[in-house]
């Protein structure tokens, strides 16, 4: 296994285990088999284990193998506060005692703010104490690090990198994400502050093995190297030093063996030309089914009215490339959950985005097009609701209502959320 450095200096092994995928057996986790893979794992050199509150059993399935096992000492558990279900102080050490009485331990060597998509969500638990929290906790010795997982958009994501001095941050990143979510822009800027990243869905939760199209497995076949398509992705990241760790949800102890082996050789700089241009065939491959040809470049932005046109475009095409359920999915959670609402219906049709389009795509009428696509009635009332749960005013925020100016129902309920009322 190969490792590499935390902020202090700490070895992470390259692979991490993701815990939110274990084997389910009846109502609960197949605890027997998850406790051979994680074995598996430990064995081979894994030595980052990743679960969350939120993950059905996972925190308590990780704290009794390890403690049968005597193995805390040994490895390092990340976890994360549930941020979205926060709404005073106290509900910080709440939801903090509950994940060490289920882990089985007296602290968390990597802890993280869960899911944050907006600046708003950590401004959110500032104002309920947040920082004073976590300098008490790392005093104390109960958390060990400190950082976020994110999904949003790349501007977003930089504003809450930039406003912490967070020990390490995990994102969603793989080749066909590049250049959505936090992005290589957001890898690069994180590693320029030295700050470790993490890496989540390295192969979109197996869609970049299990649902590639015949001609992307054909190039891959055919470029001689003998990798299967998760080694593909693999080496992808493994290929970028900016990479600290990349979770892989191991559910198989063929999975936990092909994932270390590879994780034990893989180095910066061990892709070749010829990799690359296999990897621009399985992209080119993958997108022969989107309906827009928008590749992320972000030349149409920023949009005056907020509208996140390379966010839906992603998602759109992801209803085509993957599945309309998971297109719809990726746009609740990176375009419908930030503070400010950045749906196509905002557009006013000024044209700015098609004057700057590489592509000369019709960006107007495709964001229509997404638009309908993507939010039926069902997952705008979802998106609405689940709005107005995770930016509901906290006890210590003061009003924002200014003199003489009527305060709308959306600023306080989010009500507003299609543009038009």
């Amino acid at each position: 296994m190969l490792y590499r450095n935390d902020r202090n200096g700490n070895p992470l092994s390259m692979l991490g285990f993701g815990c939110m995928r274990f084997t389910r057996k009846g109502s609960g986790i197949d605890l027997e088999k998850a406790e051979k893979e994680i074995l598996a794992a430990y064995r081979a050199g894994v030595n980052y284990f990743d679960t969350a509150y939120i993950y059905p059993g996972s925190e308590a399935a990780l704290g009794e193998i390890f403690e049968r096992n005597k193995l805390r000492e040994k490895v390092n558990i990340a976890t994360k506060l549930p941020q979205y279900m926060i709404r005073n102080r106290s509900g910080l050490d709440k939801y903090f005692e509950e994940e060490l009485s289920r882990l089985r331990t007296t602290y968390v060597d990597y802890y993280l703010m869960h899911h944050l998509t907006d600046p708003a969500m950590w401004e959110k638990l500032k104002d309920v104490g947040i920082l004073d929290w976590i300098r008490e906790k790392k005093e104390s010795g109960a958390i060990r690090n400190i950082g976020f997982s994110y999904h949003g958009n790349t501007d977003n994501f930089q504003k809450i990198l930039q406003d912490y001095d967070w020990d390490f941050c995990q994102i969603q990143y793989n080749y066909l994400d590049e250049v959505s979510q936090a992005g290589v822009d957001g890898l690069r800027a994180a590693a320029a502050k030295g700050i470790p990243v993490v890496i989540m869905e390295p192969l979109r939760g197996g869609k970049l093995v299990n649902m590639l199209p015949a001609d992307a497995k054909k190039a891959m076949r055919e470029s001689g190297r003998g990798w299967s398509p998760a080694e593909w992705g693999l080496r992808w990241l493994y290929n970028q030093p900016e990479v600290t760790v990349v979770l892989s949800g191991m559910n198989s102890l063929e999975m936990v063996e092909e994932n270390c082996r590879i994780a034990s050789g893989a180095q910066p700089g061990g892709l070749a030309e010829q990799d690359f241009a296999v990897f621009e065939k399985v992209k080119s491959s993958i997108r022969e089914k989107e309906k827009v040809g928008c590749t992320g470049c972000r030349y149409c932005m920023p949009c005056p009215k907020g509208v996140d046109i390379p966010g839906i475009f992603r998602c759109y095409n992801a209803m085509f490339t993957e599945s309309k359920g998971q297109g719809r999915f990726q746009f609740a959670q990176t375009v419908g959950l930030t503070k400010e609402p950045a749906f196509a219906s905002r557009c006013v049709g000024c044209g700015k985005c098609e004057q700057h389009c590489p592509q000369n795509l019709p960006i107007r009428e495709k964001l229509k097009e997404a638009d309908r696509a993507l939010r039926p009635l069902p997952y705008r009332l979802g998106i609405s609701l689940a709005r107005g749960f995770m930016f509901k005013e906290t006890g210590k925020r003061k009003s924002r209502k200014r003199p003489g100016k009527p305060e709308r129902s959306s600023d306080r309920q989010g009500v507003s959320l299609w543009g038009k009322k």
